[in-house]
């Protein structure tokens, strides 16, 4: 099964938060209505702050990592810090954002947040999420396009620990990407006091007589003047790779040990080197079960329920690194149980990719050991795995009860932000439903819209909403066929009433009526009959959608609503329509008229995008494609011989003669269908 089926990749979530705090905003504080606010395709500064402004409300004062992402997901920036609700707000004061920022914020459209037990936790995050995302905003808030690096060269005696961008040309080992220029200053100025690492140049290092500022201060071990030896200085570049590689706890125990044999010696001034250097370590080290080296490579689930809702947190562990994580709502019956959910979520995740060497699970599952057998099996698939037995527990101790622990929390947090938006969703399809005259809640509705020029490149789409919001992979487009009715451009005087009739039928004629029920008999991607439908457009096209429903016996069991646009055509102006009841006109200030908005709007959005691709595929199209005969080598031909498809149009029989490959018979067909009139 696709992993669509696990994911709610829609906006819903966002849209329904942008139009709630919009609605608020119109309501208390009287700010002019603007169209613009709703489209998230458009950057709106003011937006951003209230969305930032509304997640802030919920963000705890502790450690951690947040992410900022636009329109269809994309990932804007990921930042660090010590105080997440601190950090976040600063985000809201437009006075303290530079125009990239500001950019920034006008294209967010929601953020994810994952907590740490420190800062340094959040900063090794931070580094991992960026490497593995590479966001966009953290680019540029570079000095160039790359990522900056730290290169521990290897072309040197003594190696010398530097900034690095761009090619990794140089002979050395990389570590990064860093989230900023300051990050990886900071860490270099870690390294300094911890490892007493050289960063000058090698002129300065070969022209020196005498130790620099940095050995007197103790952040350099003074290899310049060979005030440590080639063997020493390596060992301490062995000790930098494996402190940036994770594994800081063995280095600082390591230390401990040194700075206790220097003290029973009574070598306290060494004594003091070392505790330094520990001083140093733990201001950066702290407790990591961010990063922690028993995990090598390992998924870890958690699985959380509340109000009939399961959140499952995946957080992915390779080589020891935290690699990020993701919250997946998977839809399920009431009746079903956690571990059976929990099983057929994991083996659908790994439908289409191998699975690690551990599987790492918060509660235990039904048929785990034919569950390991499966994955051990399906993992032979993949060459680049290679061939080994999968791991699966659910029972955990010391730093990884920690880490299903930290997984749980996050779950939590995502499946408390969801209810509080579903709710949301809910209220307003009530609403709709009271305003209908329905008896229950609708769980599907389906909205239509058309977009044209003139009847050309003429597309139909419907996009369809539930409890948990627009449900993107339901989404639909028609391309409008000809007809009798037609002009081979499209419709005539691009007919909006006749290819809402056409959308419409080919969308309901498969749904047949048997026992006062409805059933489809489509494909299972449209077999869910909608209890709504909403068209865009006035009595027109509200007639044309209930002779459809007429046609097909399908009117007792589909409502049907239009939205006009009023006389000004602005947002806030609509009027409902409807067949059997007088039209309404809603408040103003009132949410369900924003709700409706946002449903057309979304139809349109998805209507225009349809229609603008398939109007440049057509701007690229070249008439000779369309000619039986002319393959791609003999159309290159005719192109370089020509200068282009209109020559070659307007060219007589002989001259086509003259292109090689072009017989009398092809010079005939080609002179033919230009001239056919």
């Amino acid at each position: 099964m696709n992993d669509n089926l696990l994911q709610d990749k829609s906006l819903a979530d966002t849209q329904n938060k942008v139009r709630k705090i919009y609605n608020k905003l119109i309501a208390e504080k009287n700010i002019p209505h603007h169209e613009n606010f709703l489209d998230l395709t458009i950057p709106n500064l003011k937006r951003g702050f209230c969305i930032i402004k509304d997640f802030v409300k919920t963000l705890p004062d502790t450690a951690g990592v947040y992410r900022m992402i636009g329109v269809n997901d994309d990932i804007l920036y990921v930042g660090k810090a010590k105080n997440l609700q601190r950090r976040v707000t600063n985000y809201t004061n437009e006075n303290r954002l530079n125009r990239r920022l500001q950019l920034m914020v006008a294209k967010t459209v929601r953020m994810e947040f994952t907590n740490t037990s420190s800062e340094a936790e959040a900063l090794l995050l931070e580094a991992n999420l960026i490497k593995s995302l590479d966001p966009k905003y953290n680019i540029l808030l570079k000095d160039d396009k790359s990522f900056a690096m730290l290169l521990i060269r290897k072309d040197h005696d003594y190696p010398q620990i530097l900034k690095h961008r761009g090619k990794q040309a140089t002979k050395g080992k990389y570590f990064g990407p860093f989230a900023s220029t300051w990050a990886v200053n900071q860490t270099i100025e870690i390294l300094e006091k911890i490892f007493l690492l050289r960063t000058c140049s090698d002129g300065d290092f070969s022209s020196r007589t005498r130790a620099c500022l940095l050995y007197q201060i103790k952040r350099c071990s003074g290899p310049c003047v060979k005030h440590i030896s080639v063997d020493d200085y390596e060992k301490n570049i062995i000790l930098a790779e494996s402190f940036l590689s994770g594994k800081s706890s063995d280095i600082q125990k390591e230390f401990a040990e040194k700075m206790q044999i220097a003290s029973d010696n009574m070598d306290y001034e060494q004594a003091l080197v070392w505790r330094d250097r520990i001083k140093a370590m733990t201001n950066i080290q702290s407790d990591q079960n961010i990063n922690i080296e028993t995990l090598k490579d390992v998924d870890i689930f958690a699985l959380v329920r509340n109000g009939g809702v399961v959140c499952i947190e995946v957080i992915f562990f390779r080589g020891g690194r935290n690699y990020g994580n993701r919250s997946y709502f998977p839809k399920h019956g009431e009746e079903d149980s956690d571990k059976n959910i929990l099983s057929s979520f994991i083996m659908q995740f790994y439908n289409n990719r191998p699975a690690p060497h551990e599987i790492m699970l918060n509660i235990s599952i039904a048929n785990q050991n034919l569950m390991i057998d499966a994955l051990s099996l399906a993992n032979q698939d993949y060459e680049s795995v290679g061939t080994y037995k999968i791991k699966i527990s659910s029972n955990h101790r010391g730093d990884r009860a920690k880490v299903i622990a930290h997984a749980e929390d996050n779950a939590k947090q995502s499946l408390s932000r969801k209810l509080m938006d579903t709710q949301a969703q809910t209220k307003f399809l009530d609403k709709m439903a009271n305003l209908l005259a329905m008896d229950r809640t609708p769980a599907r509705v389906e909205v239509y819209d058309n977009s044209h020029i003139q009847g050309t490149n003429a597309i139909g789409a419907m996009i369809v909403a539930g409890k948990e919001g627009f449900v993107k992979k339901a989404y639909r487009k028609f391309n409008i066929k000809h007809s009798a009715s037609q002009t081979d451009g499209g419709y005539a005087d691009g007919d909006d009433f006749a290819m809402m009739n056409e959308v419409l039928t080919r969308r309901l004629k498969n749904i047949k009526i048997a026992d006062n029920s409805v059933d489809s008999v489509e494909s299972v991607d449209m077999d869910s009959v909608p209890d709504i439908i909403i068209v865009d457009g006035g009595r027109g096209q509200l007639n044309q959608a209930y002779g459809v429903l007429v046609d097909l016996n399908l009117q007792d069991h589909i409502k049907l609503m239009g939205v006009a646009k009023g006389e000004r055509r602005n947002s806030g102006d609509e009027s409902l329509v409807f067949i059997d009841q007088p039209t309404v006109h809603l408040d103003l200030n009132d949410p369900l008229q924003y709700f409706i908005q946002r449903l057309r709007d979304e139809a349109h959005r998805f209507a225009i995008g349809t229609h603008r691709i398939k109007r440049s595929k057509d701007m690229l199209k070249n008439p000779l494609d369309e000619i039986k005969g002319v393959g791609s080598k003999r159309k290159k031909a005719l192109l370089h011989h020509f200068g282009s498809a209109k020559a070659v149009g307007s060219a007589k029989k002989d001259d086509l003669l003259k292109v090689d490959g072009v017989s009398k018979e092809l010079a005939e067909i080609i002179y033919n269908h230009f001239h056919d009139s």
